[in-house]
């Protein structure tokens, strides 16, 4: 035979009246029949079952539950930019600190200019004449339940230091830019 199986009972309803074997940590709403549990963590990320008995016949539903940590506010870190014949070439990477299952995106507001920044992932690389110096590109750090977003002004590579690239400077091609959104 096979070893048996255990499962941790959460809670039992019969005849009207329910035991709550986890009290303080889930409660039940007796209205429309739902379990909250209190304090969700990660550890409470994992299969449930939900079982009806009615006289000789059982109907088990399983619900997987998943548990996300929402996204923090993403950083915007300059990987390296360059200022040659008049064009712009720079190449960011956009990360957030916290948060489970983070996908990135970029994109813009402003119509005409969408098309530099519209990329999937964290990295975007920019290339634009700099008569176009007011590119704004924006990142989305997003998972099932948040969303942040941090913007990127491209007139950051208009940084005048005597006409050298910023990134013949390695200060500051290694400098993060921080810029949050509240």
């Amino acid at each position: 035979t096979e070893d048996p199986q255990s499962k941790l009972v959460l809670l039992k309803y019969w005849n009207d009246n329910y035991t709550n074997y986890m009290q303080g940590r889930t409660r039940f709403h007796k209205l429309d029949f739902s379990l909250e549990i209190l304090n969700t963590s990660r550890q409470d990320r994992q299969l449930y079952e939900y079982i009806v008995s009615k006289g000789p016949e059982e109907k088990v539903w399983q619900i997987q539950l998943e548990v996300y940590e929402p996204v923090s506010d993403p950083s915007i870190q300059i990987l390296g930019w360059a200022l040659a014949n008049g064009s712009c070439t720079v190449t960011l990477n956009c990360t957030a600190e916290r948060g489970d299952n983070v996908s990135y995106s970029w994109g813009s507001r402003d119509t005409s200019t969408s098309g530099f920044c519209s990329r999937n992932g964290s990295l975007l690389h920019l290339s634009y004449p700099l008569q176009n110096a007011t590119i704004a590109c924006a990142c989305t750090a997003s998972n099932p339940i948040s969303s942040r977003v941090v913007p990127f002004n491209s007139s950051k590579c208009n940084y005048e230091q005597g006409g050298k690239s910023p990134a013949a400077d390695p200060a500051l091609s290694s400098l993060p830019v921080l810029l949050l959104l509240c």
